[in-house]
């Protein structure tokens, strides 16, 4: 574990080294794993509003969306097994991701991103052929399984490999790819939907093995990271991969750090038990918390459902597909913003920010909702209303993805010591999958049900997860991983489970 004498939290050990071509490179390969998860989640929304698909796969929907027009517009899509569709990925990634945490620990972060990239393949091919329900189904558990290893694996390689005072940058490369991901599946259902002959949701479920081929032939070509190899006993090869990712023969603090970790890890026998010792209580609630707030701020509402819930308020024709394009771009823009700020603004700000610029967005679209279709879902979305529901939904995506987008993956995934590391990204990324679970399976309902008032319940737990981050989260900017135990010690609550025994880093 990390340790060493009580120093600047805000800042730790400045390790010597640079940004090198070679960590660039890496970061990027694996970063692809992001491609995967994004893709199918920007591309299941368009696909269960095409009536070709409906018809073969879901009839009942269908007929209930053609007679909709002047009924209930809330509940048009209201059906479990639509939801079932795009759920069971999200249950099959909650279970393989337990089954990953034991491939990336002992195999190491490579082979668990060419297991996950492989089952995304087969998964792919099987729903672009897919003749009936239960073919969709496998193929669908089968892409779940690859992005449980994926998202398993590819955080913790990006967040090993980058230096430390760049490692949100890098590591926000993963959130890139996966709102790049949402944004190709987008432009891809709004391009295939025009396909004669009602085909084009194959193309657009089948595509998914582009994105599948990359993460699984880039892995073959990508090394292990230090902390890996250290963690399987190969001391001289670690020192060997962090002298040359480092672009320095400095690295003597960094590598004693490592293997100061490594000692503490071989005395861990069963990490899933000593997850839950006092000491990792502060890791272990962020591992859980964290997920689950990313999940309860209703993104997935407009990720998975946006060209339905676009077309449920009256948007028509390709005009939901439009809007979702829109919100893609959002997605890929505020991305990109935040791989250029996060290392200079750092964690807490982000989230604080974002977190308000949400809360507003979900309350002005509620209203704007509430004032066309009342609780009876009857009523038509004038233009300049329309304009102000997507205006506000855009605010929304940008705040929630330069805070809980990127920073809900990329801070879990800097916060675990080397000897509980796997197992802790194991259950955030099952808590994870856990909810988007729940929230893909439940939203049409809840939408029929709760109406506009879902979007306030989504704005009423944005106030929770905002001031949970004002109190609990401290900063970990420029914080070498290693050294993180420095930061828990240091904070207002959780330094009363961090005993002085519990510090294991080198003097600096």
């Amino acid at each position: 574990m990390a340790g060493g004498v009580m120093m600047n939290t805000a800042g730790g050990k400045p390790y010597p080294g640079k940004l090198t071509l070679y960590v660039v490179f890496t970061c990027v390969v694996a970063s692809t794993g992001g491609l995967i998860f994004g893709y199918d989640i920007g591309i299941s929304g368009g696909v269960t509003s095409m009536d070709p698909f409906l018809l073969k796969f879901f009839p009942e929907v269908y007929w209930k969306k053609q007679e909709a027009s002047k009924s209930n517009q809330y509940c048009r899509y209201d059906n479990q097994l639509l939801q079932a569709f795009t759920s069971s990925l999200y249950l099959a990634a909650l279970i393989a991701s337990f089954f990953a945490s034991t491939v990336t620990r002992v195999l190491g972060r490579r082979w668990s991103m060419f297991a996950g990239g492989f089952a995304f393949l087969v998964g792919a091919a099987l729903n672009g052929a897919a003749q009936n329900i239960a073919m969709l189904i496998v193929g669908r558990t089968l892409l779940g399984v690859g992005i449980g290893f994926a998202n398993q694996s590819v955080p913790l390689y990006m967040s090993e490999m980058a230096p430390a005072r760049l490692r949100g940058m890098l590591g926000t490369g993963f959130n890139l790819m996966i709102t790049t991901g949402i944004l190709t599946a987008e432009l891809i259902n709004y391009g295939t939907n025009k396909i004669k002959g009602g085909h084009g949701w194959r193309f657009s479920l089948g595509l998914a093995a582009v994105p599948a081929a990359v993460i699984t032939l880039g892995s073959l070509f990508l090394p292990d990271t230090p902390n890996s190899l250290m963690e399987r006993g190969h001391p001289e090869a670690s020192r060997r991969m962090l002298r040359r990712i480092r672009g320095t023969d400095d690295i003597g603090d960094e590598y004693a750090d490592l293997v100061a970790a490594r000692e503490v890890s071989k005395l861990v026998q069963h990490p899933w038990r000593n997850i839950v010792l006092r000491k990792y209580r502060a890791q272990l609630t962020m591992a859980v918390l964290i997920p689950f707030f990313q999940q309860l701020s209703g993104i997935n509402v407009i990720n998975f459902y946006a060209p339905v819930l676009f077309e449920t308020l009256g948007f028509k024709g390709d005009a939901s597909l439009v809007s979702s394009v829109m919100t893609g771009g959002v997605l890929v823009l505020g991305s990109l913003v935040t791989m250029l700020i996060v290392d200079r603004l750092g964690r807490r700000k982000l989230f604080l920010q974002g977190g308000a610029q949400m809360l507003v967005s979900q309350l002005a679209v509620g209203t704007l909702i509430a004032a066309r279709f009342g609780t009876s879902g009857v009523g038509e979305m004038p233009k300049g209303y329309a304009a102000a529901v997507v205006l506000f939904i855009c605010l929304y995506v940008a705040g929630f993805v330069w805070s809980w987008g990127a920073l809900g993956w990329l801070v879990p995934s800097e916060i675990f010591p080397l000897e509980i590391r796997s197992a802790a990204q194991s259950i955030n990324v099952s808590v994870n999958m856990l909810f988007t679970f729940v929230i893909a399976q439940a939203f049409l309902t809840m939408l029929c049900h709760m109406k506009f008032g879902l979007f306030y319940f989504f704005a009423g737990w944005g106030v929770v997860m905002t001031v949970f981050v004002a109190l609990f989260l401290p900063e970990t900017k420029n914080v070498p991983i290693e050294e993180m135990v420095l930061v828990w010690k240091g904070h207002w609550f959780w330094s009363r489970f961090v005993g002085d025994d519990d510090i294991h880093v080198q003097e600096p």
